[in-house]
């Protein structure tokens, strides 16, 4: 399977056999790494990463990843450069398409990480946007094949907000990989209809189902995997808090929402999470809105049937996987 060159900016792009291939690698560099093969395939290779979000899991997993492949990197937060700022994005992406070989993106809107890969002239990578987050898809889509040994035919339950990155990229790998997606959730938090639409197309190619529900019995009974994020978003003004537990409490993953769905079913989500008050917003919100979890329970997050930290370990190997089909190192 030939990547070399390519952009990795949503599953859209992507065929099922393309996203396969790309989680086959992962799980193979997962499998170098523990044993303590070494695979610097690209020493020499440099790649920047630019964060308008920060974030533990990608930067970590891009840095990791890159030195484990003998790559350097050149970290840039948002007050590391002046992209956007003083400088538009298309000029960025050409002075860093000729100083690095790849460059990620975690920011805001999709319509940036499309214009830096446009006129970058080296592949970019989709590290988080409003829109899309799909090296978070690789990850969930690895660790749910570790656990059950498979994909298609996998019913996956999404419950909370999504409308954005996280229900659309789901929705995205589900239907392009034959797995049943439900968006568990009041109406107003459904997905955009035209992407449903568009999923529905590739559901029908792949046999997979898709759900829109504000029933949390029905949507969750009988699912293998369960999953959700946090309701407030990195960026998001204060004033939406009220609103969205207001809507969204009857959709938190609960003890009892895990055994209607069944004792084989799996507890997803892609960090951090408010599952307790031991964080500083945690803390500040569930004193002002009197709540001590918020879209998961502690007995949930820290239960035998959480994967979460598997998951986010998968984010590195996924990624790495990713750097290397798009660089021509495989």
């Amino acid at each position: 399977m030939d990547l070399k060159g390519r952009s990795f900016l949503t599953l859209k792009d992507f065929t099922p056999q393309e996203i396969i291939y790309l989680i086959d690698l992962a799980a193979e560099y997962k499998e170098k790494k523990k044993r303590g093969i070494p695979h610097d395939t690209l020493r020499g290779k440099n790649i920047a990463l630019i964060f308008e979000k920060t974030s533990t899991r990608t930067r970590c997993s891009f840095e990791v990843a890159a030195h484990d492949l003998g790559m350097g990197t050149t970290y840039l937060d948002p007050t590391g450069s002046q992209i956007g700022k003083k400088e538009s994005i298309a000029d960025t992406a050409r002075v860093l398409g000729r100083m690095y070989e790849g460059i990620e993106y975690r920011g805001f809107e999709q319509t940036i990480v499309e214009e830096l890969a446009k006129y970058a002239g080296v592949p970019v990578w989709n590290g988080l946007t409003n829109e899309y987050h799909p090296t978070q898809m690789l990850a969930d889509m690895l660790t749910i094949r570790e656990h059950f040994g498979h994909l298609e035919g996998i019913k996956l339950t999404y419950m909370g907000d999504a409308r954005y990155n996280m229900g659309n990229s789901l929705m995205i790998a589900c239907s392009k990989l034959g797995l049943d997606f439900t968006a568990c959730t009041n109406k107003e938090y459904f997905p955009d209809a035209a992407l449903v639409a568009q999923c529905r197309e590739y559901a029908e190619q792949s046999g997979a189902m898709i759900t829109l529900t504000e029933e949390t019995q029905a949507g969750t009974k009988g699912a293998d995997v369960i999953y959700t994020d946090v309701w407030v978003s990195m960026g998001e003004p204060d004033e939406v808090w009220a609103e969205r537990i207001e809507k969204l409490s009857p959709y938190k993953v609960t003890k009892a929402v895990m055994d209607n769905a069944g004792e084989k079913a799996v507890f997803l989500h892609c960090l951090p999470a408010f599952h307790d008050l031991k964080t500083k917003i945690g803390k500040e919100q569930g004193g002002k809105y009197n709540f001590t979890d918020l879209e998961v329970t502690d007995e949930v997050f820290e239960s035998e049937r959480s994967l979460v930290f598997d998951e986010a370990e998968n984010r590195m190997h996924t990624i790495k996987a990713v750097i290397a089909a798009t660089l021509g190192a495989v």
